[in-house]
């Protein structure tokens, strides 16, 4: 393995086993193994290949994954969950943004800018902890010069300004002391702050979608303004943190080491795919169609040019995910599900599946409504019989109307404790047990009437 696969290797901040990532998954993301699997698959292959030979590392393509499935059962949240799994760059984005040059939308290759800007931020962080200790060394300087300026040098007077820097460096190492004690914290220094002038936007055109050299011609051309700011000790030693660490970090580098990671590392997930397939009305197929072309060459491998140079998308991962209700993944274009090798369907959810939702993850609804009541001071617990007929109640309303998964929960939830919600920093009772009763008081009128449970549920 060579130093440079090493280093772009060791970017990332976790590498994970297939089964650690499915079990980190399982946290937070109740059934769909299939998809958890494919997924924790994809991201191990993304280390597996850059531990292996120089001649081959080239030839080994990611295999790129589509989810299928109805809304609301996890596709979503894999990807959300997947973004804090692992340090390597990654980005989300809707398929329904983007649109044929031409028409109204934003430019795919967009997706390949963005990802590269996670990857700066990720790099950028990385190295500001490698400078971190010379920054603060800087900044206590820097303080120290301003709390006591450094006296003026005559010439003519040389014995007693030696007695008077003897002196001067005396008051300033109490000083120095004093300041990392914190007794200095509140004290009024004087900061000059430069602040970068924000180029005026021409018609509907964002700095992004500018042509590159026309933005960094901006950038360089435009003046930089400079205040000077009246702030406390504990203040200014935050601003400046940030301006020494700016000053010591080297662009090019950073620039270089993120093109790299992206090109390597980066996972791009792509939502709402089944939106981009041509439907029977005429009017947006061209646009659609055309989406699908543009992304067909992205997905493939070309290069895409930045602000910080050209960026190769060979290597890029892309996780790909639709409801396809109406339309079917067969329906896209030969050449770009040709690019998508590895097909998942996720399954609809259960009242088995509502009822975990409800229980096992980290951050199930239950426990955030608790949480949130308890910044009333009221007690909130649910009944193992409240937590089913939540999961039946969501369930049935799915069923009888449409189908939105686990999304559902929350409208159900909002619906039972509704009254709770309001009434709770004026309650005198603050230990409130939610059981079965309590939910069929609110739900059993609202759920039997079909017409009610389309507006309302």
């Amino acid at each position: 393995m060579s130093q440079r696969s090493t280093e772009i290797a060791s970017l990332e901040t976790r590498n994970l086993t297939p089964r650690e990532i499915v079990a980190e998954l399982d946290r937070y993301i109740i059934g769909q193994g299939a998809a958890k699997r494919a997924v924790a698959i994809a991201i191990r292959n993304r280390w597996r290949r850059q531990n292996v030979r120089e001649d081959m590392r080239e030839e080994v393509a990611p295999k790129n994954i589509l989810m299928v499935g109805p809304t609301g059962v996890g596709k979503t949240e894999i990807a959300r969950r997947l973004a804090r799994l692992t340090g390597a760059p990654f980005i989300k984005v809707e398929a329904t943004k983007y649109t044929e040059v031409g028409y109204y939308g934003r430019d795919v290759e967009s997706m390949v800018r963005e990802l590269v800007e996670n990857a700066i931020g990720l790099v950028r962080d990385r190295e500001r902890k490698s400078v971190e200790g010379e920054a603060k060394q800087r900044v206590e300087e820097r303080l120290l010069d301003l709390l006591i300026p450094r006296p003026t040098t005559d010439f003519d007077r040389e014995d007693e300004d030696q007695d008077a820097s003897q002196q001067y460096e005396r008051t300033r190492a109490k000083m120095r002391a004093m300041l990392a004690a914190g007794e200095l914290d509140q004290r009024k220094v004087e900061l000059t702050i430069e602040q970068k002038a924000s180029p005026i936007m021409v018609g509907s055109l964002g700095l992004e979608q500018m042509d590159m050299d026309l933005q960094g011609m901006f950038e360089k051309i435009l003046p930089r303004t400079t205040s000077r700011r009246e702030m406390t000790v504990t203040q200014a030693r935050e601003v400046m943190f940030d301006q020494e660490c700016d000053a010591l970090l080297d662009p090019e580098k950073i620039n270089a080491a993120a093109i790299e990671l992206a090109e390597n590392m980066g996972i791009i997930f792509v939502d709402e795919l089944d939106k981009v397939v041509a439907s029977d009305s005429r009017g947006a197929d061209v646009s659609r169609q055309g989406v699908q072309r543009d992304l067909l060459p992205i997905v493939e491998g070309t290069t895409v040019q930045t602000r910080y140079g050209y960026v190769r998308t060979d290597h890029i991962l892309f996780v790909a995910a639709g409801a396809f209700h109406r339309a079917k993944p067969s329906e896209l274009m030969p050449e770009l599900q040709g690019r998508f090798p590895i097909r998942v369907e996720l399954s609809d959810l259960t009242k088995d599946d509502f009822v975990r939702i409800l229980t096992e993850p980290q951050n199930s609804l239950t426990k955030q409504y608790a949480v949130l009541m308890e910044t009333e001071s009221v007690q909130l617990s649910f009944t193992a019989d409240a937590i089913d007929a939540l999961a039946g109640y969501a369930f049935k309303v799915n069923q009888s109307t449409q189908n939105i998964g686990a999304r559902r929960l929350y409208t159900i939830m909002e619906r039972v404790l509704e009254e709770l919600s309001f009434d709770a920093p004026d309650a005198k009772q603050k230990q409130v047990a939610i059981d079965a009763e309590y939910v069929k008081q609110r739900l059993e009128d609202v759920t039997e009437d079909e017409e009610l449970s389309k507006f309302i549920l």
